[in-house]
Parts: C-alpha cells; sequence; structure tokens
C-alpha cells in the first residue's frame, strides 16, 4: 500500500469522560472537518481498497477480491475492472488535506475527445465529445481523437485550508465540535452542555481534556473506525475496541 500522502498536521482537544472511558466530543479546526466531509465523497471501491478486504464488514471484500480475480474474458468488450478496482477520486476542493493512502495518485483529470475534423473546420460540431479517442464522429465519421484543453484556476493569493474562507468545505473564522460518531456542528456552549447531557454526564470531575495530534496516519484509521463503530474517536485516540471486534492499526 501507498505511503500516507502528507498533509498538514494538526490538533484535537478532547473531552474525555473518564468513568465512562470514551470521548464526549472534541473541539476542532477548520482542516479536519474539511477531511471529514471529503470522506463522504469517496468512491465505494476505493474506500475497500484502503481499508482492505480483510478489516471490511460483510461481504464487499469478497465482492472486491472476486472482481480483481475475475478473468477480463468474462468482461464485456470496453469494460475494464479499474472502473470498479481503482475508481478516480473526484477532488473537490484542492485545499482538503489529502491524509489517506494514494488519494493523491486516484484524483486524474478525465480527459475528453472533440472530433478530429473540428481543428481544419471540417466538422462543425463542437458539441460532441466522448472519453474514447478511438472512437468515430457521429456525424463525419472521422475519429475522436482531438483532446479537449483543460486548465486549473488560478487560486486566490492567502486561500488555504487552515484559515480564512479560502478553499476546502466549511470556514475556517471559527472552531467546530465533532461528536464520538462524527456528528459535526459549529461550536458553541449551548451544544456543549446538550451534549454532555446526551451521554449522561453527572461528575463533571470525570472529564478531562487531552490534545492529540491530527497527522497523516490518523486518516485511515479514523476511516476503518467509522465503517465499523459510532465510536469512532474512542476507537482512534483511547484505542478502545468495540465488542473486541476492530483493531486500529497502521498496516
Amino acid at each position: 500500500m501507498a505511503a500516507a500522502a502528507a498533509g498538514p498536521s494538526g490538533s484535537l482537544k478532547l473531552l474525555i469522560d473518564k468513568t465512562a472511558g470514551k470521548v464526549v466530543f472534541a473541539e476542532v479546526e477548520k482542516p479536519f472537518v474539511d477531511f471529514l466531509f471529503h470522506l463522504m465523497s469517496l468512491p465505494l471501491g476505493t474506500v475497500i481498497k484502503l481499508v482492505t478486504q480483510k478489516s471490511m464488514v460483510g461481504a464487499l471484500g469478497n465482492l472486491y477480491g472476486s472482481i480483481a480475480e475475475i478473468s477480463d474474458t468474462y468482461l464485456q468488450p470496453g469494460t475494464e475492472k479499474d472502473v470498479f478496482l481503482n475508481p478516480k477520486v473526484q477532488i473537490l476542493s484542492r485545499e482538503v488535506p489529502l491524509l489517506l493512502p494514494g488519494a493523491e495518485g486516484n484524483s486524474e483529470t478525465k480527459k475528453l475527445y472533440l472530433c478530429s475534423g473540428v481543428r481544419g473546420g471540417n466538422c462543425g460540431h463542437y458539441t460532441r465529445y466522448c472519453n474514447d479517442p478511438t472512437a468515430e464522429c457521429p456525424d463525419c465519421g472521422r475519429s475522436m481523437s482531438l483532446e479537449m484543453a483543460s486548465f486549473s484556476p488560478e487560486k486566490v493569493a492567502g486561500s488555504s485550508s487552515s484559515g480564512g474562507e479560502g478553499g476546502g468545505f466549511v470556514r475556517g473564522v471559527l472552531s467546530y465540535m465533532v461528536m464520538d460518531d462524527l456528528r459535526v456542528m459549529p461550536q458553541s456552549t449551548i451544544c456543549a452542555i446538550t451534549t454532555l447531557n446526551e451521554c449522561k454526564v453527572k461528575d463533571f470531575g470525570s472529564l478531562d481534556v487531552k490534545v492529540v495530534q491530527f497527522e497523516a496516519d490518523v486518516g485511515l484509521k479514523l476511516l476503518k473506525a467509522a465503517l465499523q463503530t459510532d465510536a469512532v474517536l474512542t476507537t482512534v485516540f483511547l484505542g478502545k475496541s468495540v465488542e473486541g471486534k476492530i483493531e486500529i492499526g497502521g498496516d
């Protein structure tokens, strides 16, 4: 498995109920929330590949393995197994920390092609395009081999995932609360009190604050835990297991 993509490190402030041995919630900044939002855009095939077949709950790991092993003889012409095994990850924002192995390498831009006759003025159908450069133009019969040029808009100076309003998915002018089950909400006193009541915290003396680092190796652990338990932060940062069924660690 490829090394974890480098990303900006940061810290999370965990509020821990020592009596229950669990995380009540975490105070986090913009980059961590951006990363959680990015997880929801991952294709299912990418998720299964990242967490590996052995740690995948249910039959999806078996399905992934059978697709990898089946001979191309049984596939329809033009069907490529990589579409299912290594789907391209759509990076919706460049400012999201890439904290999953191979996430950067799977974000290739899809190439599109126009009719080759367009260049010489021999075909006037500029609106027809496809993703296969060997296909024939349905209007003039020439090859659809003229690659469409793509470009990336210039990055606005000063925009980043760590502050201000630039990039990412959420605003960076305030802090956020992430619950143990990954519910996200803007930080506020009312939300904190409500969460303490939901967790049935009676003795404030049982609460402790722990600062942990959010670095590249944490991303995959969070993804694995999120697929198997709703006590995600407790599992990843306190090393707790759920009914002895989960082990979160580096591969």
